[in-house]
């Protein structure tokens, strides 16, 4: 069947709207008919080949939509069911089955690799392969077939559109603090970078009670929203040297602390950042390659820990229901940084969000 799509076709240029062949669902697969994606910054890097993910490509990995049709294996989800999509996992390896699918053993080739196992493609156009299975479901275009191990149900009453972005973004800056760091009520918590992965960690602080949380960037205007979601404190990263700045908020350093930005040197400086036994941990995307210092003779007697974290160490099944309850009662809401465009407007979404206009951009089919 036919359907529209937006196709990054290269590096840095803008995605193309057109109209792509899909193919039918394979046996593992569920064909969606997608309400709303979110762009998150991963989107932008593949598009720009930080990771070589075949091009011409569907990209988009935070989706929402309809079940229209199901595999001849798939068990429990059906048609008519409404769905949020998640990253890709095997759900059979060590990782996978001991609860860490965020670590599964083909989670490079699944997630960025565009195409199924078997070397085929979901979307094609004009005879000519398009990569698909981007976070195995590709939900920039109006239908995508999906491999059911990122699919998620929801109530049939969720809106789609504000959840969307549920799927990446939100959970990892949530997860990472609720599930990686797991801060202690009143303890202290600094952050690197207020963009919506950031943000997403500071609401997910006040949702651990931490006491003191402090937010670092660049941009006053998001120092100003990150104070108005609950920081306790903001540091700018214009003036002077923030680890100083946090040391002295904190009386010798933050104990829990999370770098969002994918910058070497904000990396360096949230090692400087955190007390004696300290946790950091780093979920900022970076060019594959990309190097940071850290102070081996200063940082060993400290004790510290640093913690790589995928998609906020989450298991997307529990958790993002975990997130909606929070969001329905309340207590995490992420809304506050959603921006909606339509499909035609996706560039612009891209764009806005390059230039920090817009915090996290949803797409509305």
């Amino acid at each position: 069947m036919d359907t529209t799509a937006a196709i990054a076709t290269a590096a840095e240029q803008p995605l193309t709207l057109a109209e792509v062949e899909l193919d039918e669902p394979r046996a593992d697969e569920v064909r969606v008919r997608m309400v709303a994606c979110g762009v998150c910054h991963t989107d932008a890097i593949v598009r720009d080949q930080w990771y070589p993910t075949p091009l011409p490509a569907v990209l988009g990995h935070e989706g929402a939509g309809v079940v229209e049709a199901v595999g001849t294996g798939v068990g429990e989800i059906e048609v008519g069911d409404h769905v949020l999509l998640s990253f890709a996992h095997c759900g059979h390896c060590p990782n996978c089955v001991e609860g860490w699918p965020a670590y599964c053993h083909t989670f490079f080739e699944r997630n960025f690799g565009g195409r199924r196992g078997d070397g085929t493609t979901a979307f094609s156009r004009g005879g000519e392969p398009v990569s698909s299975h981007f976070f195995g479901q590709s939900s920039f275009a109006g239908r995508t077939n999906v491999h059911v191990n990122s699919v998620v149900t929801v109530p049939e009453s969720a809106p789609l559109e504000t959840l969307a972005p549920l799927g990446c973004g939100i959970q990892t800056g949530a997860g990472a603090v609720l599930n990686t760091l797991d801060p202690q009520p009143g303890s202290t918590l600094v952050i690197f970078g207020a963009g919506a992965v950031g943000l997403s960690a500071l609401l997910a602080a006040k949702v651990a009670a931490c006491g003191t949380i402090i937010v670092v960037d660049l941009v006053p205007q998001r120092l100003d929203l990150a104070r108005e979601l609950g920081a306790t404190h903001v540091v700018s990263g214009q003036d002077g040297d923030p680890a100083e700045k946090i040391r002295e908020i904190t009386g010798g350093g933050a104990e829990y602390a999370l770098e969002t930005t994918g910058v070497p040197a904000v990396f360096e400086t949230m090692t400087r950042s955190l007390r004696a036994l300290g946790v950091g941990g780093v979920v900022g995307a970076a060019a594959l390659g990309t190097h940071a210092s850290m102070d081996i003779g200063t940082l060993l007697p400290t004790g510290i820990t640093i913690r790589m974290i995928i998609e906020g160490d989450s298991v997307p099944s529990t958790f993002i229901p975990r997130l909606i309850g929070l969001w329905e009662a309340g207590l995490f809401p992420f809304d506050t940084l959603l921006r909606s465009y339509p499909l035609d407007a996706i560039n612009q979404a891209f764009t806005d969000s390059a230039e920090g206009r817009t915090l996290k951009p949803v797409v509305v089919f």
